[in-house]
Parts: structure tokens; C-alpha cells; sequence
């Protein structure tokens, strides 16, 4: 399947790209993937889906077993990677300790023959667009694991690179620390219309800066879109599990009328749902249904769903609860509700009622 962004003009182009370092296990799966001048892209999934392997190719420290990789149209599969002018931000920061963060950011303008003044007044501007220009004559020991990391993003752009690539560069970053970053890359990505490509295992980091995001697991891309729609409709039952906290419920289709279907749980409850990727009357499905669209003791007619439940656990979490139920024999399902009073009088024992519309519960493939 080929993925593109249809507005906007290719940058990258992964053509049926496949890799394996042993000739066996193979890490990417004939990827085919458009990248368009100015996107932010992340590539998300966890640990050996093939994200980064992907990165690491189009960077050029690793060649695809087979397929081709683009840049405007051109095949880069056979330049060395110091050629390919790519700017590049790694989780370590790789400064050198020696040097100040001003000749940090200077050095690749400095390897590319420009002089020393132009370099390092160039340098000069590139950490003042991340706020360290107080900074420049300190070291990177003298500064915060949030400041290096600025130094480093600043390096990675002070050549006017036209694709700049990042591997995890906030996993050695705090929470708080991670949040500010992202907040700050989002930005420089917007003023200066840049085109990024960023992997991560984190999702709401990859829902938080992205123009589209591409999930990874098996060396496959099993969807990509924009932040919203991979959240709200998630294809199948790996993505509604990796994006985001969802409930899923095993069971049958046992109608299928037009838009809609019916389900019959594994202890008898039937539920309405929107067929995804079921076809047929019989055919086993997981439903998905995210925490904060289920309803506490709905209004008769309210919803379509409407199922009784006990509560077990209860999580205050300031702005609101989080309340593990027993709703038949799934005694995983999980509820987000804003805190008010009448929330504040629910208690672990209770028997309660919980519903949903149609519209927010989906039939995925069989988990």
C-alpha cells in the first residue's frame, strides 16, 4: 500500500523497501511511504517494530535488502550519509565536551568550508531561535539535559538542512521536561516550515507534534493518518490498543444491518457497534471503546449501550477518576470521568450502569 500525503509535494519515497540483516527475520516489510516537503512525520510503535531501522536508512547507516529510497526523486541508496545533508537529533545529544555550545552548533557549518566568523555568528542566531543565546560560551556539562537537548536541535538546523531526522531525542528527558520540548520543536517545525521525521515509542508524544503518524509493529505500517483519526478510528485492534487507553471486549457479529452491527459478547450481553473489520454474520470480533466515551448511569434512550457493572477500583486522579468495573467477565474494563460530587459518591462495591453510543464502540479483528 502506498502512503501519501496528497497535498503536498514528495520529499521521501520509500519503494517497496524490505530489510533483513540476516536473511530471514525480516524487519521491514515491503514498505512503500511518501514523505511531503514540510510534514512533520513521526513513526511510532514499539521496540523492533521497524521504526527506527527505517530512519536509520533514509539517514544512510544501513542500506534496504531490497527496494529504494528517494529524496526529490533521486535514489540515495548509494550516498554515504555525511553527503545526504540531512540534520539528525539522537536521544544522547552527542555534543563535544570540549568545545562551547556555540562551537557545538558552529562544527557543521565549519565541516562545510564555512569561514569561523560566518559560523559562529550563524551559530549565534540558531541558539537564539531555542533561547540559550545567554548561553553560548558555556559547555554542555554546564548546562541541563533540557538544554543540551536544545543545543542539539539547534546543530541539527543550523545549516538549513531540508529533512531533519530524530530518534527518540526526549527519552532521556523528565515528564514535565518532555512536555516543554515537544511544545518547542512544534513550534520551530511550524515558523520555519521544515520537514521532520521523528521516531518514538511514546503516543501521546507522537499525537501531540505530528502532522500524520505512522504506526509501526512486524516491520509493517498498520496505519497512518493524522493524530485525530488514528485516536478516534483506529483500523484494527493493535492501534486502538497502542493508541491511547482502550477497552476490548471478545465476542461474535450475530446481525449486520447497513452501518451497523450487533455483537454478542462471550457472557451473552449483545452490543451495537460500527463494523470495521468484520463482513459476515459469525465472524469473531474484539470491540473497542475508548474510557471517557462510556456514560455513568445513562438516561433512559441515551444510548444504545446501556450494560450493568460493579465497581472495583477507584483512581482519583485530580481532575478526574479513573474506575476499574466488572462489566460481565471482563473485570479490565476502565472508565475516565471528570471529578464532581456525584462521581465523589461512587465507591468500590457499588452496582452501576454504564453505556455508549454505537458510534464510539468499533469491530475490530479478533485480539
Amino acid at each position: 500500500m502506498n502512503y501519501s500525503s496528497p497535498d503536498r509535494s514528495a520529499l521521501v519515497q520509500f519503494q517497496n523497501v524490505t530489510k533483513t540483516y540476516d536473511g530471514e527475520h525480516i524487519v521491514i516489510k515491503g514498505l512503500d511511504l511518501e514523505i511531503s516537503k514540510g510534514e512533520f512525520l513521526t513513526l511510532l510503535g514499539p521496540s523492533g517494530s521497524g521504526k527506527s531501522t527505517c530512519l536509520m536508512m533514509l539517514a544512510g547507516f544501513g542500506t534496504p535488502t531490497s527496494g529504494d529510497i528517494l529524496l526529490n526523486g533521486k535514489s540515495i541508496k548509494n550516498i554515504p550519509p555525511y553527503k545526504r545533508n540531512f540534520g539528525m537529533v539522537f536521544q544522547n545529544y552527542a555534543l563535544f565536551p570540549h568545545m562551547t555550545i556555540q562551537e557545538n552548533v558552529a562544527f557543521p557549518l565549519l565541516m562545510r568550508k564555512m569561514s569561523k566568523a560566518k559560523a559562529m555568528k550563524k551559530a549565534e542566531e540558531s541558539l537564539d531561535m531555542v533561547q540559550l543565546q545567554q548561553f553560548i560560551k558555556r559547555k554542555p556539562a554546564q548546562l541541563s539535559g533540557g538544554q543540551q537537548q536544545r543545543v542539539a536541535v539547534a546543530r541539527a538546523l543550523v545549516f538549513d538542512p531540508e529533512l531533519v531526522l530524530m530518534d527518540e531525542p526526549l527519552g532521556a528527558l523528565d515528564k514535565q521536561l518532555r512536555e516543554t520540548m515537544q511544545m518547542e520543536i512544534k513550534h520551530i517545525h511550524e515558523n520555519l516550515g521544515i520537514t521532520i521525521i521523528y521516531v518514538t515509542h511514546d503516543q501521546s508524544e507522537a499525537l501531540t507534534m505530528s502532522d500524520r503518524v505512522a504506526v509501526f509493529s512486524d516491520g509493517i505500517i498498520q496505519q497512518i493518518d493524522n493524530p485525530e483519526v488514528l485516536y478516534e478510528a483506529p483500523i484494527n485492534s493493535f492501534v486502538a490498543s497502542f493508541i491511547g487507553e482502550n477497552n476490548h471486549m471478545n465476542g461474535v457479529v450475530i446481525a449486520l444491518e447497513g452501518k451497523h452491527c450487533q455483537v454478542k459478547l462471550e457472557d451473552g450481553t449483545n452490543i451495537d457497534a460500527i463494523p470495521i473489520n468484520v463482513q459476515s454474520i459469525g465472524d469473531p470480533t474484539t470491540l473497542s471503546i475508548r474510557p471517557e466515551r462510556v456514560l455513568l448511569n445513562p438516561e433512559p434512550n441515551q444510548c444504545a449501550n446501556a450494560v450493568k457493572a460493579k465497581v472495583l477500583e477507584q483512581i482519583y486522579l485530580g481532575d478526574h477518576n479513573r474506575f476499574r468495573i466488572r462489566l460481565g467477565q471482563n473485570e479490565e474494563f476502565m472508565i475516565k470521568l471528570p471529578n464532581n460530587d456525584a462521581i465523589a459518591r461512587i465507591r468500590e462495591g457499588d452496582d452501576i450502569t454504564v453505556g455508549w453510543q454505537a458510534e464510539h464502540c468499533r469491530a475490530l479483528d479478533r485480539i
